[in-house]
């Protein structure tokens, strides 16, 4: 009846956050002088102050974080395990070490606090924590929070760009990065911001792209050395896709790698056709990064059209890839294309995960992948070489496997009297954007599945500004409905150890997973539980009603020696802890 009563209040509060204006300080700068339980005076501006807690900006323009205690004084606290980027771990891995929260316990985690974000309509968002400061954005905006009670330390906002098409437009942004002192994000129009991170002033600002040619932004960005790395959103609406790296101090650009080559350059000979400024091989979801190998990782988007690629013969390098780039230059080290000549909408933007384990015995450095197109994928991540292929889903109808030479084994499709064609997985894929997780004392790979078969049809259309290049429509089998599942994969074999199954709704959740080293799984449920269970079988340890539809991953972190677990829900970051 808690639980039931909490999610009331919880939707009750956002909604009414929605009507209000959020402001980076308070009208009127206030300062308070308190003493520590240290017996040291601080003294400074009050940013927010709730009944046991204060945040501080001091005369040295950084931030103080404050619980009261006895006799009047105050606590200085902060997080002891940081969220430094979007994935916890430059590796991609949602992998945590902590161990506070464990299969015991589990069932005893309770709400800590929520912070809805107002005029949001759904975020996509996975919370950054450093030293104590957790990092939420949306289009145009980003908060500085306390990560250990939600409240706000600083508001970032710009007006949203008018005209915009894409994701973007719709308000997704899935996060930022920091390094040092900055905070790094993507504004809607595809520009790279710059901003304090203790009081959100902006730095400096980038063009990435021409938003009037359909980018837009919404991957949280990459920091690697000196570096701040991002691609841009838009394959859908026919951009030509890029990675790009700029400095962190300046924004100026370093070194930026076009996912499609121009004519002349190499892998320009796998596209024949027309119009190729609109091919598209976008690049909207955040890379890995290797720092002993110097090398980044980078996911690439499908081809345009979509659907039809009747004007672009040929394998259509470099979409569907992973391009390992060198991370000062930007030069391909080496690529692998998942699906050549994808007519599905497969794009390889699933988070490319790098791991060191054994491989057949031998220590390996091992890139892992469950692709879109419903095959899971163990790459060698020092050359490219495909080390293990095989089909993760129970409907999988377009290829029979993938050969010895890394190039799906094709199956010739029936072809309707009307030219449709029945296709398993969908244009969805077998999973997508969020997160996966590998649990190195397990040896076991945790995502969400989705099985479901779509009927695919042509349409010839030409590339305009402001409108989308899909060059075709999937639509839902006739008949069929979907199914739903966390799967958990034995890395060595691509066996399929267990599964929990989904609720299947009207709509299908975009939700990833986060594992532990305490042998737990979190994940979101299609029907908008939020759940955990033992990452040894897939046993339910606890579960959360949120009532929404995911659009974000979990992640964790520890904040005044409490573990903590966070996730955006509907319109608001929701932080689980145990009971004190």
């Amino acid at each position: 009846m808690r639980e039931i009563q909490f999610v009331a209040a919880f939707w009750l509060v956002a909604g009414l956050a929605g009507a209000q204006v959020s402001t980076a300080q308070p009208p009127q700068a206030v300062r308070k002088s308190v003493q520590t339980t240290d017996g040291k005076t601080l003294e400074g501006q009050v940013l927010n102050e709730g009944t046991q807690e204060l945040q501080l900006r001091t005369d040295d323009k950084k931030v103080v974080l404050l619980r009261k205690a006895e006799g009047g004084r105050y606590r200085v606290v902060t997080s002891q395990a940081d969220w430094p980027t979007y994935h916890g771990d430059p590796s991609g891995n949602r992998y945590s070490k902590l161990t506070q929260i464990n299969k015991n316990n589990a069932g005893r985690l309770a709400t800590k606090w929520i912070f809805p974000l107002p005029n949001v309509t759904t975020v996509e968002n996975t919370p950054v924590v450093v030293d104590g400061l957790m990092y939420v954005s949306s289009a145009n905006e980003c908060w500085a929070l306390d990560a250990g009670s939600g409240r706000v330390v600083w508001h970032y906002q710009r007006p949203r760009t008018k005209g915009l098409t894409g994701n973007a437009a719709g308000g997704f942004n899935r996060g930022v990065a920091t390094a040092g002192d900055r905070v790094f994000m993507l504004t809607d129009n595809a520009h790279m911001i710059s901003m304090n991170r203790f009081n959100g002033e902006l730095l400096w600002e980038t063009e990435m792209a021409d938003w009037r040619l359909n980018y837009n932004g919404t991957s949280a960005p990459l920091t690697a050395g000196n570096l701040v790395i991002s691609g841009t959103a838009g394959g859908d609406e026919g951009v030509r896709g890029f990675v790009a790296a700029y400095e962190q101090a300046t924004g100026k650009e370093v070194w930026r790698f076009w996912t499609v080559p121009a004519a002349g350059e190499p892998g320009s000979e796998t596209w024949k056709g027309k119009n190729l400024e609109h091919r598209s091989g976008a690049t909207w979801i955040t890379g890995t990064y290797d720092p002993q190998l110097d090398t980044v990782y980078w996911p690439v988007g499908n081809p345009g059209p979509d659907f039809d690629g009747s004007d672009r013969e040929g394998d259509n390098l470099y979409t569907d890839s992973i391009v390992a780039l060198d991370a000062k230059t930007g030069k391909l080290k080496w690529y692998y294309q998942f699906t050549p000549h994808d007519v599905h909408d497969w794009d390889a933007e699933e988070p490319p995960v790098l791991v060191d384990t054994n491989w057949q015995g031998q220590p390996r450095k091992l890139l892992l992948q469950a692709n879109r197109n419903g095959f899971f994928y163990v790459l060698d991540r020092t050359n490219g070489k495909v080390l293990l292929a095989k089909p993760f889903l129970k409907k999988l109808n377009w290829a029979e496997g993938v050969g010895a030479d890394g190039r799906p084994i094709l199956k010739t499709l029936p072809v309707q009297a009307n030219g449709d064609t029945y296709v398993c997985p969908g244009f969805q894929g077998g999973t997508n954007w969020f997160s996966t997780s590998f649990n190195p004392s397990t040896g076991l790979y945790y995502f969400n599945v989705l099985e479901r078969c779509n009927v695919f049809s042509i349409r010839k259309g030409d590339w305009e500004a402001g409108k989308g290049y899909m060059g075709g429509a999937a639509r839902p089998a006739p008949g069929e409905t979907f199914e739903k599942f966390l799967r958990a994969l034995d890395i060595q074999t691509g066996e399929i150890k267990w599964e929990v199954p989904q609720v299947s709704g009207q709509a299908t959740a975009s939700a990833g997973a986060l594992s532990t080293a305490s042998g737990i799984v979190f994940f979101g449920e299609n029907s908008g539980n939020f759940m955990a269970v033992d990452a040894s079988n897939g046993k339910l340890l606890w579960q959360f009603p949120t009532n929404s539809v995911w659009k974000a991953s979990p992640m964790t972190y520890m904040f005044d020696n409490k573990q903590y677990v966070a996730i955006a829900a509907g319109q608001a970051i929701v932080a689980f802890g145990l009971p004190e």
